[in-house]
């Protein structure tokens, strides 16, 4: 669980709220059930209508994705190509057929897979681009959703505040509810801005930085891969391997 992610909306609610109470205002105020059901009724709706079902589906499923830590195994995985180089120099490309059910990445097992079928490199290296690259555009997809979403909720948030403005009009003839309604009916601006600048806009950046540290570690893997298919040396691999690194990452990493 990414408790980080959770930390800055509850961070966020806390600094609306506080500034509410610190006001003078009542916490109570700001929540309008009618005002909710407007905004975000509104925003999923038109999210529906923008995209096909199955799109809008799989993004809340990866949406759910952003709560969990991302997983940064990239010196897991050089050592381990490392070892797989050192392998196949000294036993044969076969001898990787006893690892390759210890492998638990699907891509990495496929790619492993590839080499154990003879590919060709340059066959090797456009079917798995071509598999990184709908792994990404589908992550990708479920962000713009989210980014969608972001858009639509402070309009849905506007329509809601008209709404609630229309009701007061009609009740002009009763001056002392003017001024709780007009605070009513701008509640609905504050749930459609606040939830598209504290979620989903965030929630968006959040996949699309996830789908793009997912890629960089495709790419190594893929390098890594088709380094041990020209039977490079392993200390060349990891010399090459160590450029996906972050330097912070790279004083860890054992030398071969």
């Amino acid at each position: 669980m990414d408790f980080f992610t959770i930390l800055g909306v509850v961070f966020g609610l806390l600094a609306l709220l506080g500034g509410q109470i610190i006001e003078g205002g009542n916490v109570h105020s700001l929540l309008q059930f009618t005002a909710m059901m407007i905004v975000l009724g509104g925003t999923f709706g038109a999210v529906m209508v923008q995209y096909p079902a199955s799109k809008f589906f799989e993004a809340m499923k990866f949406g759910f994705t952003a709560l969990k830590n991302p997983s940064n195994n990239s010196k897991d995985l050089i050592a381990k190509i490392v070892d797989y180089a050192a392998i196949v120099r000294k036993q044969g490309i076969l001898a990787l057929e006893s690892k390759i059910k210890q492998i638990s990445d699907p891509f990495f097992r496929k790619g492993v897979q590839l080499l154990l079928d003879g590919t060709e490199p340059g066959l090797l290296r456009q079917i798995l681009e071509v598999d990184s690259a709908y792994s990404e555009e589908h992550l990708m997809a479920a962000a713009k959703v989210f980014e969608s979403a972001g858009g639509y909720a402070p309009t849905f948030g506007i329509i809601g505040a008209v709404m609630g403005l229309i009701h007061v009009m009609e009740n002009l003839a009763d001056p002392g509810k003017l001024g709780a309604g007009i605070a009513v009916a701008f509640v609905a601006t504050i749930y459609g801005v606040g939830s598209a600048n504290l979620i989903f806009l965030p929630l968006s950046g959040k996949l699309k930085f996830k789908t793009r540290m997912e890629g960089i570690t495709r790419e190594l893997i893929v390098e890594g891969l088709l380094s041990i298919a020209a039977g490079e040396n392993p200390r060349m691999i990891q010399e090459k391997l160590e450029g996906f690194l972050a330097e912070v990452d790279k004083k860890g990493l054992k030398k071969k």
